[in-house]
């Protein structure tokens, strides 16, 4: 039994204009975009299950409007009803064989996934190697000020950056610090993609996408070896158009960045970064960045 097309992940920080990008490519018409489906954080479903309770509920809103829309063909509250007893029915399944039945539900089409949660772990992302030989990485990327700030701004942010532990206490004190986590992460996509074949991955400065998205569009495409023609490119230019680019019904409202589903209408506009040297905003301690930081940063092209 053919497992579909290979996916395409698109693996990076959280708040790097991964939603946009995700819907964007998504909407191209070889790719099925889909909302973060986070099935690689555990062996199995029902440990993947068993670890989204509490405050990590929402992690399990995307695989559930997924499977709404992909068996029901709807995203109602009936239908995320039924979505949870299909989890139910293949809890023993392991997450990489419940990953090839969403692959071949969409077949010919390519699944596109952003779930930021994959690339906090070597672990994680080498679940996806083991399930997908032949996947395909996109590594987005933010200047650290940048994603840094846009998550200290975000409600709720301050609470992500805590939960995911990027607390400094070089000084003695604690701060929380959201480059801790910019750099656990892109660090740890920088390391996974030494063990991967160049032609399987790409790197993406999210702000050159947002200045040009026809040529680093088009980029992409001739990478993954879809076709590229103006149709296509309208197609990409209107993330808004898919059906999970708005809050889903009772019970699986989100499944991706809330300021996206609030407004997933792509605007071209000049997108500017943040500088690498001063004291960070955040910081009550008038603290800069740390030089590791700065290093990554500097080989991404960031200054």
């Amino acid at each position: 039994m053919t497992n579909g097309c290979p996916p395409l992940f698109i693996l990076c920080a959280p708040r790097s204009f991964t939603s946009l990008l995700a819907a964007m490519l998504g909407q191209h018409p070889e790719a099925y975009g889909v909302p973060e489906l986070n099935l690689f954080v555990e062996d199995t479903l029902q440990e993947m299950v068993g670890a989204m309770t509490d405050v990590y509920a929402i992690q399990l809103h995307g695989l559930l409007r997924t499977v709404a829309e992909l068996y029901a063909g709807e995203q109602t509250i009936d239908a995320i009803d039924m979505a949870h007893r299909w989890i139910v029915k293949r809890i023993d399944m392991t997450t990489g064989e419940i990953y090839k039945e969403l692959c071949r539900r969409v077949a010919p089409l390519r699944i596109v996934d952003k779930s930021p949660a994959n690339s906090a772990t070597l672990r994680r992302l080498e679940r996806i190697s083991q399930a997908f030989p032949d996947a395909c990485y996109l590594h987005l990327i933010r200047h650290p000020f940048d994603m840094s700030k846009s998550l200290m701004n975000l409600q709720g942010g301050q609470i992500m950056a805590t939960l995911t532990n990027s607390i400094d206490h070089s000084q003695g004190y604690e701060v929380l610090d959201p480059q801790i986590l910019w750099y656990r992460l892109n660090r740890t996509v920088c390391d996974f993609l030494a063990t991967v074949s160049d032609r399987q991955q790409m790197k993406l400065r999210g702000e050159d996408l947002l200045n040009d998205p026809k040529q680093y569009l088009q980029l992409i495409c001739q990478w993954l070896g879809w076709s590229w023609h103006d149709s296509a490119y309208e197609a990409m230019l209107h993330p808004d158009d898919s059906v999970y680019a708005r809050f889903g019904p009772f019970g699986a409202q989100l499944g991706n960045d809330p300021n996206f589903l609030k407004s997933p209408i792509f605007k071209q506009r000049h997108v500017s970064t943040g500088s690498l040297l001063g004291a960070l905003p955040w910081r009550p301690d008038n603290q800069g960045f740390f030089p590791h930081v700065i290093e990554l940063a500097n080989s991404f092209g960031y200054e």
